[in-house]
């Protein structure tokens, strides 16, 4: 796939503080271009508000990050047109209940009318198709998705995919918006140590290929630069439960789309 040039990251000593206190603090890390960067500490240690507030979902209370040369907290929105969600639980979930295929075609739908030019609107109905239809294969190929290997091709029901296949369409998904920053959540979980395997090699591969990659996980490989997380002292709750839920979903609103 022919990626556009990956964000360069950096963070100084980076935090958010929630309700019910820190979600994570004192961050500090520097990335270029075309990274692999995971993010790795136990659940609770404010893994994901780390991965919003870094793609300019979440609004960060302490220090500050740059993203592709974008300074956060201030420029969130900036951040947010150039970088993308996999899969985050309670932001950028896939919809069970939708085939595959409804997915694809819901995201190219998206794209073409809240991405596109005017100019690519008034095309001719079959050329916007066959463009859609490009766009959808190329990011499948990149994610490593192969309709054929799915049960009912696809119209296989998202229910229905394992959880690496279902990596792999929530990455092909993002995927489609050609982002210099690809944002992952959960990265390993529930994967058997071949899957396991075979989701860093993915992301390994996108990066390689100049899409800058920030992978939540409980164990970084060896060749990521791996920033950790650590629970927070002092609050009532593990930092990711600070701002999960109808939180999260608030905090996401303040500052824009997800």
């Amino acid at each position: 796939m022919d990626s556009p040039h990956g964000a360069a990251l950096s963070a100084e000593d980076f935090g958010l503080k929630g309700p019910r206190g820190w979600a994570f603090q004192g961050v500090g890390f520097t990335a270029g271009p075309g990274s692999l960067v995971a993010v790795e500490g136990p659940s609770g240690s404010g893994r994901t508000c780390l991965l919003l507030a870094l793609t300019g979902r979440m609004r960060s209370t302490q220090g500050h990050a740059v993203a592709g040369g974008e300074r956060l907290p201030g420029r969130l929105a900036a951040v947010r047109e150039f970088s993308a969600l996999g899969p985050v639980p309670g932001v950028s979930e896939l919809d069970p209940s939708f085939t595959v295929a409804e997915h694809l075609r819901e995201r190219a739908l998206l794209r073409r009318r809240f991405d596109g030019s005017l100019r690519s609107l008034l095309r001719p109905r079959a050329e916007r198709a066959a463009t859609a239809r490009a766009a959808i294969d190329t990011a499948l190929e990149a994610a490593g998705l192969d309709l054929a290997d799915l049960p009912k091709a696809e119209r296989t029901s998202v229910r229905d995919l394992e959880r690496l296949e279902a990596l792999r369409l929530s990455v092909a998904l993002a995927l489609m918006g050609r982002p210099r920053l690809l944002a992952v959540d959960d990265t390993d979980l529930k994967l058997s140590a071949a899957d396991r395997a075979l989701a860093w090699e993915l992301l390994r591969a996108l990066a390689a290929g100049g899409t800058t990659v920030l992978a939540v996980c409980s164990e970084a490989p060896e060749d990521a630069l791996s920033v950790r997380t650590r629970p927070a002292a002092g609050t009532d709750a593990p930092a990711d439960d600070i701002t999960t839920g109808k939180e999260t979903a608030d905090a996401i609103a303040e500052t824009g789309r997800a």
